[in-house]
């Protein structure tokens, strides 16, 4: 019989910042019964000297599968759209608010379906999300989505009315203070109407633009 998840991943989160070894306790994490159903744990990527970090909502099938965040159709549409923006890639680490896949299985098909992460599985990955920031320390924060948003500026927060805006963390239990900005998740572009999705891809690029600028004016 599996253990009895814990209500935060609190107790699974090392004291060291070093991104690799946080990345292999995230495998043993048990924070919430996420773990039970997913192949794997799927932690962040990039440098720990990322000046821009990029958080979206969980997992999707591809990254469940290979253990690497955003390398699904999703995580495609995100390295276009940083391009078009002038972003190296090699400056931004990016990461999720929720570390494991949360899907349902269709009654026809193989492929999993995703389903959003409840409030309490947002809280209880939250740790995980506060040590990247720690380790990483950038300059800029993308939270991209309203799980993503929400998972540190509140449940009441409201990502459409604050697109385009510098916003700043709420007072949490770091000595971090990266600029903050918000967008839409590349999937909600991908999930769009065809006859939309160019318009708003160019809203996500105009987004990613506004983030770098918030960098280059410190």
């Amino acid at each position: 019989m599996p253990a009895r998840p814990a209500h935060t991943a609190a107790e699974f989160v090392p004291e060291t910042r070093e991104l690799d070894a946080l990345a292999d306790a995230a495998h043993g994490c048990k924070g919430c019964d996420l773990y039970l159903d997913a192949t794997q744990v799927v932690f962040g990527g990039g440098s720990s000297s990322a000046d821009m970090m990029l958080v979206g909502e969980q997992p999707g099938d591809q990254e469940d599968k290979t253990g690497r965040p955003f390398v699904g159709p999703a995580g495609k549409l995100l390295d276009k759209a940083l391009v078009q923006a002038g972003i190296d890639r090699e400056r931004v680490y990016v990461t999720n608010a929720v570390k494991h896949f949360k899907f349902t299985l269709p009654e026809r098909g193989k492929r999993r379906i995703h389903k959003t992460p409840g409030r309490t599985e947002v809280v209880a990955c939250r740790p995980w999300l506060l040590a990247e920031l720690d380790a990483v320390r950038p300059e800029v924060l993308v939270l991209m989505g309203a799980t993503a948003a929400q998972s540190l500026l509140g449940s009441k927060f409201r990502l459409t009315a604050h697109r385009g805006e510098a916003l700043e963390l709420p007072a949490i239990e770091l000595d971090v203070a990266p600029d903050v900005a918000v967008t839409v998740h590349p999937s909600s572009v991908l999930r769009g109407p065809p006859e939309d999705r160019e318009k708003a891809f160019d809203a996500l690029v105009s987004d990613l633009r506004f983030a770098d600028g918030l960098r280059a004016r410190r």
